[in-house]
């Protein structure tokens, strides 16, 4: 089932869509007695999208997939879409057909606190994957696709879109991931923040949004931002107040949650299509210590991984949704997989 409206919505509010690209649009796409990896179903999953352009034929499509608590929407940012979209830029809108979705239990999709609450199924990542994918295909048509790329959460179902589906993507670009098993400090931030929103609800929001913060910040910038006690208490204020207002409790934990079964370790080898993955040195989610994209990268047939160096511009894990940093390396992807 598939509707659509024409629409852009940024941080909760209407906003026209820049001169120099397409105006975006909303559609929702229903999917009927879906089934969950976990054996439970839902008589109804309707996953939201915003695209961007037209689709002609069967190579003009590219979709770009957000990070936990995300939703499709937040591309349309200056600093994204501002960089990426417009006429003569590398994913200009006017020759490609931009999809944006949001993901199982984000944005405008079927989430817990739509009414379900704790009964809404368990999805997870491959979940997810698939959702997308019959969005893709039986809701708007797609064939094929130019481009897969994701950020943080986005750019892990990344490198599962190229295992699942090996010749449905010409180029595939991950930003903020490893390919393995979530384990160590990140393992350690999710079951932190499911264990405080498990014991406490209300005040383990607050607790998450705290070890949100840390986690995917840059010490260089919140210094340089805070560099006295008056203003680190006062940014920090503002900073948790503002994250609080967006969070929901219920489906924080299932959006943590979700990650427990990721592992694309074994199936590496699948991937045919060429991939740059691209991390930032200042990402304490994905730490360059550990060394392990460089190792796994050597199992993707056309691999390339590319280690940001921390400089005035990196903002740490959220270096992901910054093209001015990497465009040069997805132009390049985009040349070596025509």
């Amino acid at each position: 089932m598939l509707c659509g409206m024409a629409a852009a919505v940024v941080n909760g509010q209407p906003e026209r869509a820049p001169a120099n690209y397409p105006a975006p649009k909303e559609g929702d796409f229903v999917i009927r007695d879906f089934g969950f990896n976990t054996g439970e179903k839902l008589a109804e999953l309707k996953l939201h999208y915003t695209t961007i352009g037209t689709l002609q034929g069967d190579h003009n499509a590219v979709l770009i997939l957000h990070g936990t608590g995300g939703a499709g929407r937040g591309f349309l940012s200056k600093g994204f879409a501002g960089e990426l979209f417009g006429p003569g830029q590398l994913l200009d809108a006017t020759k490609y057909f931009i999809i944006l979705t949001d993901q199982i239990g984000h944005g405008k999709s079927s989430k817990p606190s739509d009414g379900l609450e704790k009964k809404f199924p368990h999805y997870d990542y491959d979940d997810m994957v698939t959702a997308d994918y019959r969005t893709l295909t039986e809701g708007l048509g797609v064939k094929h696709l130019r481009l897969v790329m994701g950020t943080s959460m986005g750019a892990m179902q990344t490198w599962m879109w190229g295992e699942k589906y090996p010749d449905f993507m010409d180029a595939l670009m991950p930003l903020a991931s490893a390919p393995v098993e979530i384990g160590g400090r990140n393992r350690y931030m999710r079951r932190m923040i499911m264990d405080a929103l498990s014991t406490d609800p209300v005040n383990g929001l607050r607790t998450a949004a705290d070890i949100l913060m840390i986690m995917t910040s840059s010490p260089l910038q919140m210094y340089k931002q805070a560099p006295t006690r008056e203003l680190a208490d006062k940014t920090f204020d503002e900073s948790i107040q503002k994250r609080m207002a967006t969070l929901n409790a219920v489906d924080m934990f299932y959006q943590y949650d979700c990650s427990r079964t990721y592992n694309p370790e074994p199936n590496l080898e699948k991937i045919k299509a060429p991939l740059t993955a691209i991390n930032s040195a200042d990402d304490q989610v994905n730490p360059p210590e550990l060394g392990i994209v460089e190792r796994e990268i050597k199992r993707v047939k056309h691999g390339k991984f590319v280690l940001l160096p921390i400089t005035d511009q990196t903002r740490g894990h959220g270096t992901h949704s910054m093209p001015a940093i990497w465009g040069s390396y997805l132009a390049e992807l985009l040349e070596r997989s025509k």
